[in-house]
């Protein structure tokens, strides 16, 4: 009889916590987010991807609230301008080049880093690469490699760093998806997996590091529709448009400042995941369709590929 009403007990105040939780996450919405911004002028940033695109106006933003800010990237000429552009707001910017498929590369240089910068407390795992092809097109070489970087990436660089915010209960992991992690795309298969391998990993990091007792760690998931980065170039988005990068930056920044666990951009795709739980795929794949989805990548060009 005790266990029942142990399970009874616990039943209702796990209940309670859920709506209450419920209605603060509520409340919080109508909360204007910079009042709840935390101090990052301490911090020291790490951007995998940062020469250029989200990554570089990350860098802009983080070096501007007073960040030490790290820049990895596999091309040093756009990393050294984002360095320079940095520097010149007033930040701190350092430089490395880094392929961050490479698991022992980025071993060596997390310690160089941390000898040169310091301990790194907030990462930002945002280096992609897509290769907008159907299946039967895409290579063996292409599909490792798209996992290599969009996926298999994000263990080695946090695997680097991990250890050290756990020994200070201290950090922030921010892991730049797609909505593509949450949904298919047709030509998008490999880039889609990658992604959504993204998704579960940072889905189950959070928990495991709430089980650990590490409150002091962060995450945040970005999940946002295609970017006018050039990265997709040549893609059409249907009845929707392409996001700015500096608008995404801009909320990205934001999630992170309030310890936001998850960004959905835009933000009306937060309904489609509902419609996506709750309609039968026929109807899902209807929708998906007269959206335009099927032709979106037909004329893909890519960042790589323009003249």
């Amino acid at each position: 009889m005790s266990k029942t009403v142990a399970a009874i007990v616990k039943a209702i105040s796990t209940t309670s916590l859920v709506i209450y939780l419920w209605l603060e996450a509520i409340f919080f919405t109508f909360v204007p987010k910079r009042f709840r911004f935390k101090d990052v002028s301490k911090e020291i940033v790490l951007i995998t991807g940062g020469g250029s695109g989200i990554g570089r106006l990350l860098a802009l933003r983080f070096g501007k609230l007073g960040a030490k800010v790290v820049l990895w990237d596999i091309n040093r000429q756009s990393c050294e301008e984002t360095e320079l552009q940095v520097r010149e707001l007033g930040g701190e910017a350092f430089t490395y080049t880094c392929d961050v498929s490479d698991q022992r590369k980025v071993s060596e240089l997390a310690s160089l880093v941390k000898r040169e910068v310091g301990n790194v407390t907030i990462l930002v795992n945002n280096a992609g690469i897509v290769t907008g092809k159907p299946i039967m097109d895409c290579s063996v070489q292409e599909i490792n490699r798209i996992f290599e970087v969009n996926a298999i990436s994000h263990f080695w660089t946090t695997k680097s760093f991990l250890q050290d915010m756990m020994a200070a209960n201290h950090g922030h992991i921010v892991s730049i998806a797609s909505l593509a992690g949450l949904g298919g795309v047709v030509g998008l298969t490999d880039y889609c997996a990658s992604k959504f391998a993204v998704v579960g990993l940072e889905d189950a990091l959070r928990l495991e590091l709430k089980a650990g007792g590490y409150k002091g760690i962060k995450s945040t998931l970005v999940c946002p529709f295609f970017i006018n980065t050039g990265m997709f170039a040549g893609a059409k988005p249907g009845v929707f448009e392409f996001l700015e990068p500096e608008y995404v930056a801009d909320e990205i920044m934001a999630a992170v400042l309030i310890n936001q666990e998850i960004l959905i951009l835009p933000k009306l795709f937060n309904f489609l995941l509902i419609l996506k739980s709750c309609l039968p795929i026929k109807a899902l794949d209807t929708l998906y369709f007269s959206m335009g989805g099927a032709t979106a990548m037909e004329k893909f060009v890519g960042r790589s590929k323009k003249g």
